[in-house]
């Protein structure tokens, strides 16, 4: 669906974050006490009287720097302007006017941009009154609020619709999210820009340029994708700042919300022990894994990997044998292709549903090659037959004679039995195991296998 857009602008520290929060009623944006917090075009989805828009949060905007970081700063400010139906100027009511305020509401007059003038930390009658010389700004009357307390904001939002041209009809397929997650500096950014073929997101040579998980929207094969590009996954104990607690908390928030995590390594250092981490988390998750192996215009000549190394990093990420793995190189371009149609793969390996006559036969053809073996006294597990309890992941119930008699690697054997007859590449595999008129068990503490 084509939502309405609605851009938040304005000079740093401002509130525009706390204000995106606000008209999205959840944490969307990361909020401190200090400017330049956001960087790049954060998006969340906010609903109004039964209506829905998209809400767009943008960095600090200032009209003359020299820093390179801050002209892209203003760049993707830029960009959500061009791109919005509505854009709010949010001023700070306690500071008054300031010419950067002036300087920013010149230039969207140049635009001839649809604008609501927002005088943010109004608290209080004094405030309010204040807030009245922003009429100088030329925008026409300001709308006191406190995105910290909620105060104006309901007016705000009823304003805001009555700009906003009517939603689009519903998308048939569902937007499938895609984590873009990894260690700090591996490329994870470069590779969302190389995917929508602009800088969507910045790019910097200093880690912990990306703060806030970036949701960016675009589609393939005729299928919504929203990437959530995420800061960089350190271990905890190098984890100290508390922006940088926020940007891993967020990192973590879009696993846990994504279908897909495509985990980024640097094809140079390989896989650490903290991809194996991040792996680890994937696999609680139950989302499916792609691995982009980037920067491999670093290592080789040649756009495509050898099967030695293919193998090498398949057999490092150790309990992941199913992650689909692509060779990329942000920079040069190489395997961008690939790794989206490897994206499209899992996600349809993802949700895919298996027949219950299928799901029976490659069961007793995977019994007939391998029974289960007995315990110490004798006893066997009895599969009386299986069926998929549900998608995303893919979920079996077994049905058994008694949960407690099947062994774990029974359970591997069978996953592995079912990946070589189904192409399920990509996506975990869920086995439930359910006693046969008895209700059904706890999750087994592995998280993977009987429940």
């Amino acid at each position: 669906m084509r939502l309405p857009v609605v851009a938040i602008v304005g000079r740093p520290n401002v509130g525009k974050s706390a204000l995106l929060n606000r008209l999205a009623h959840r944490q969307a944006a990361i909020v401190e006490d200090a400017p330049g917090m956001t960087r790049d075009r954060l998006y969340a989805e906010c609903e109004w009287e039964g209506r829905r828009f998209l809400a767009v949060d943008t960095g600090g905007f200032l009209s003359q720097t020299d820093d390179p970081l801050l002209t892209r700063v203003r760049d993707q400010a830029q960009r959500a302007v061009r791109e919005a139906d509505l854009t709010l100027l949010v001023v700070d009511a306690r500071q008054g006017v300031t010419p950067e305020d002036e300087a920013i509401a010149q230039w969207l007059r140049t635009l001839n941009a649809t604008v609501l003038l927002v005088a943010n930390k109004v608290e209080g009658p004094r405030q309010a009154l204040d807030a009245q010389e922003f009429f100088a700004l030329g925008l026409g009357e300001p709308f006191p609020v406190s995105a910290l307390h909620g105060l104006g904001t309901g007016d705000l939002l009823s304003e805001i619709l009555i700009h906003l041209p009517e939603e689009g009809t519903p998308e048939e397929t569902p937007v499938a999210r895609v984590a873009i997650v990894g260690r700090p500096n591996v490329g994870k950014s470069s590779l969302v820009n190389a995917i929508v073929g602009e800088e969507r997101v910045i790019v910097d040579d200093r880690p912990g340029t990306t703060r806030d998980a970036v949701d960016t929207f675009l589609r393939r094969d005729d299928r919504p994708l929203a990437l959530i590009d995420t800061a960089g996954l350190r271990r905890p104990p190098r984890v100290t700042a508390s922006v940088e607690r926020h940007s891993v908390g967020r990192a973590l928030h879009a696993i846990k919300r994504a279908d897909i995590t495509v985990l980024v390594v640097d094809a140079a250092e390989g896989i650490t022990d903290q991809e194996r981490r991040i792996v680890r988390v994937v696999e609680r998750q139950g989302c499916g894994l792609v691995v982009a192996v980037n920067k491999w215009d670093k290592v080789s000549d040649a756009p495509r990997a050898t099967a030695r190394a293919r193998n090498q990093v398949r057999e490092a990420l150790r309990g992941a044998a199913y992650a689909r793995i692509v060779f990329t190189s942000a920079a040069k371009g190489w395997g961008i292709a690939e790794l989206l149609d490897a994206v499209t793969a899992a996600m349809e390996s993802y949700s895919s549903r298996v027949g219950t006559g299928p799901l029976n036969r490659w069961l007793e053809e995977a019994e007939a090659a391998n029974a289960p073996s007995a315990n110490r006294v004798g006893r066997r597990v009895k599969i009386l037959y299986a069926t998929q309890a549900q998608t995303r992941p893919p979920t079996i119930i077994l049905f058994v004679n008694d949960p407690t008699l099947m062994p774990d690697q029974y359970l591997r054997y069978l996953e592995r039995r079912l990946r070589q007859a189904l192409p399920l590449e990509g996506t975990p595999i869920r086995f439930q195991l359910r006693a046969r008129r008895q209700r059904e068990h706890g999750a087994h503490p592995s998280g993977v296998h009987p429940d």
